[in-house]
C-alpha cells in the first residue's frame, strides 16, 4: 500500500508545467514503475539483450547501435501494420481523449493523457519518416531519438493498461492501446521491459502457466478445491484432466487456481460443469487463459496463444470453453484469427444442454463463461435460489477487454439479476464500453508500482464509492482474474467494506444443486441469507 494516506492521494494537481513538454526530462520516481525485466527471464524466451541492469541506474547497458534497431524496428512496424502508420499520421492532436485516461485522471501528468503518451512515439516519428519533421524540427513536433526519449518511452508506455478508453472518444478511432503495443514492441527489441511481463512469459512459455505451476500442482490445488465444495454442499466431484476425446477444453487463468477470491470463482465453474453433466477436460499443459505475451510483442502473443489451439487439437476435443479471464478474449477476438486461427480443426461451438449454436464464435471455436451460463438460465436449466446472495448488495465493474474487445455487456448483467435480488449500477459513464480500468491491467499488477496502480484506480473507486454511499453496496463483481486481484486491493484503499466477487461465484452461491446439503454457508463460509438468525437462534437457545 502507499504511504499516503487516501485523502492525500487524492489531490491530484492538473496544472501543467510551465516548460514545453518536449523540455521536461523523465523523473524514474519509485512506486511509479516496475522492476526491469530479469536476465533469466530474456534468456528463456530468446529475447534480446538479455544482462543484468535497473531502470533506477543511468547506465541501462544497451547496445552500441540501439539507436539503429529501434529505427529499424520502427521502420518494419510502419511496413507491416497499416494502423500504425495511420496512428501515426491523422491526430490532429484535438484532445479528445485527454482527460479520459485513468492514470492521466489519477496522477495529473500530462503526459499520461493518450494524446501526448502517443507523442512521445510520434515526435520520433516525425523526425524520423516525415519531410516535415527531417528539415523543420521542433517546430514540425520532431525530436531525435536520444537516451533520455527512450527512458521516457519505457516510464510512459509501461503506465499504460492498454484498456483502450480513449479510443472509444477519439473522433478518428485512433487505438492508442495499439501505438503502446508497438512501443513496448520497440523497446523489447533492446530488452526493455518489466518483471512484471516478462517473468509470466517465460513461465507460460515453460510450463503453460504465468505462475509456473507443475502439472500435479495444478492437480492438486483443483482438489483442494473440490475438498472445499464437498464440505460445503456434500457433494463430491471428480473432474477429468488431459482427458482425450472429452467434447469440451475448459481454459481458465492460473490465477483462478490460487488466489483469492478467484479461488471462489474456480469453485463455481467445478460446481457448474458437475451440476450439467458437462464431458469436458482440464488440461495441465495449456493451463493459462491469460496471454502476457500480447503485453511483449505479437509475435510472443501469438507463441503463447498457439499451446491452447494445440492442445485442444491433442486432446480432439470439439470446442473450447473459456473461464472469467480479461486479456484473454480480446487476444481471442482481435488477434488470433491472424495469428493462428482460424481454429477449423474444431467445430462450430454448441451447448449440449440447450442445443444453443454459438454463431459468434463460427471462427474462434471458444465460448466465454458469461456466454454459456446466460444460454443456460435463459433456457431455464438450472434450479436457482438467488436469496442466497442477499446478504450481498452487488455492483457490476466492466472488464475493459471483454467489454471494449469483445462487446460481452449484457451477458454477466442477466446473470447476476437472475441470481442476485440486490443489484445496482455504477454511473453510466462509468461502465459498459465507458468502463474505467481497474489500474493494474497489461501486466502492471506489480507491488514496487503500488501508488501507480492506486492512482490508475482512483476513477474506478470513485464510481464504486457513488453506489456504496447511495445505495450500501458490499460486493464489486467482475469476469476478469486481474480485476480480482488489482480491485480487492484497490477497494481496501479507496472503499473500504466493498469486497470482489466474480460473476460464476454468485451463480454457484445461488445454485441449488440435486442432491446437495442444506447449505447454510456461501463458497467464502460466511452465513448465508437468513442463517445467521438461526445460528443466533441456536446460540440463544443453548444460552
Amino acid at each position: 500500500m502507499s504511504n499516503l494516506k487516501p485523502d492525500e492521494l487524492s489531490k491530484i494537481n492538473y496544472m501543467p508545467p510551465e516548460e514545453d513538454w518536449m523540455s521536461v526530462s523523465v523523473q524514474m520516481r519509485k512506486g511509479m514503475y516496475c522492476h526491469g525485466a530479469s536476465e533469466n527471464s530474456l534468456k528463456t524466451v530468446g529475447f534480446p539483450n538479455p544482462r543484468k541492469w535497473s531502470s533506477a541506474e543511468a547506465d541501462w547497458k544497451l547496445p552500441d547501435n540501439w539507436q539503429e534497431i529501434v529505427l529499424k524496428g520502427m521502420a518494419e512496424r510502419l511496413e507491416k501494420y497499416r494502423s500504425f502508420h495511420i496512428f501515426m499520421d491523422i491526430c490532429v492532436r484535438c484532445g479528445a481523449c485527454a482527460d479520459k485516461c485513468h492514470f492521466f485522471l489519477g496522477t495529473g501528468d500530462p503526459k499520461n493523457m493518450p494524446v501526448l503518451r502517443a507523442e512521445l512515439l510520434r515526435s520520433v516519428y516525425r523526425r524520423e519518416f516525415t519531410t516535415a519533421g527531417k528539415i523543420l524540427g521542433k517546430i514540425a513536433g520532431a525530436r531525435e531519438l536520444t537516451e533520455d526519449v527512450l527512458k521516457e518511452w519505457w516510464y510512459y508506455f509501461f503506465q499504460c493498461t492498454e484498456c483502450r478508453r480513449c479510443s472509444v472518444f477519439c473522433p478518428y478511432g485512433i487505438d492508442t492501446a495499439e501505438i503502446t503495443m508497438i512501443a513496448r514492441e520497440l523497446l523489447n527489441l533492446l530488452g526493455l521491459n518489466i518483471e512484471w511481463i516478462a517473468g509470466p512469459v517465460a513461465n507460460c512459455y515453460m510450463k503453460g502457466n504465468h505462475l509456473g505451476l507443475e502439472p500435479h500442482t495444478i492437480t492438486s490445488s483443483v482438489e483442494f478445491l473440490l475438498d472445499e465444495i464437498e464440505e460445503i454442499t456434500g457433494i463430491k466431484i471428480e473432474p477429468t484432466f488431459n482427458r482425450k476425446g472429452a467434447e469440451i477444453l475448459f481454459v481458465t487463468p492460473s490465477g483462478d487456481l490460487f488466489a483469492d477470491p478467484g479461488t471462489y470463482t474456480c469453485m463455481g465453474y467445478l460446481m457448474l460443469f458437475h451440476e450439467l453433466g458437462l464431458d469436458y477436460t482440464w488440461s495441465t499443459y495449456a493451463s493459462e487463459g491469460g496471454n502476457f505475451g500480447s503485453f511483449t510483442s505479437n509475435e510472443m502473443g501469438k507463441r503463447l496463444n498457439s499451446k491452447i489451439y494445440a492442445e485442444a487439437k491433442r486432446l480432439g476435443v470439439k470446442w473450447i470453453l473459456g473461464g472469467e479471464c480479461g486479456h484473454m478474449w480480446r487476444v481471442l477476438n482481435q488477434y488470433m484469427d491472424t495469428w493462428n486461427g482460424p481454429a477449423d480443426f474444431l467445430q462450430v461451438p454448441v451447448s449440449p444442454i440447450t442445443g444453443t449454436v454459438f454463431e459468434n464464435a463460427a471462427s474462434t471455436k471458444m465460448v466465454h463463461i458469461s456466454e454459456f451460463t446466460a444460454d443456460l438460465l435463459k433456457h431455464n436449466k438450472l434450479e436457482i435460489d438467488p436469496s442466497r446472495n442477499d446478504h450481498y448488495k452487488v455492483t457490476f465493474h466492466d472488464s475493459c477487454n471483454p467489454s471494449r474487445g469483445m462487446g460481452l455487456l449484457e451477458e454477466p448483467r442477466y446473470i447476476i439479476n437472475k441470481v442476485c435480488n440486490n443489484f445496482f449500477e455504477m454511473p453510466e459513464n462509468t461502465i459498459r464500453e465507458k468502463t474505467f480500468c481497474c489500474g493494474s491491467g497489461s501486466g502492471l499488477n506489480a507491488s514496487e508500482n503500488m501508488e501507480l496502480r492506486l492512482r490508475g484506480g482512483f476513477p474506478r473507486a470513485n464510481a464504486v464509492k457513488h453506489v456504496k454511499n447511495k445505495y450500501d453496496v458490499n460486493m464489486l463483481a467482475c469476469i476478469c482474474a486481474i480485476d480480482r486481484a488489482a480491485l480487492t486491493t484497490l477497494m481496501d484503499y479507496w472503499v473500504p467494506g466493498v469486497k470482489v466477487i466474480g460473476v460464476t461465484e454468485l451463480l454457484a452461491n445461488a445454485l441449488k444443486m440435486k442432491g446437495e446439503n442444506d447449505r447454510d454457508t456461501d463458497l467464502r463460509g460466511e452465513p448465508l441469507s437468513g442463517a445467521e438468525d438461526g445460528d443466533a437462534k441456536e446460540d440463544s437457545e443453548d444460552v
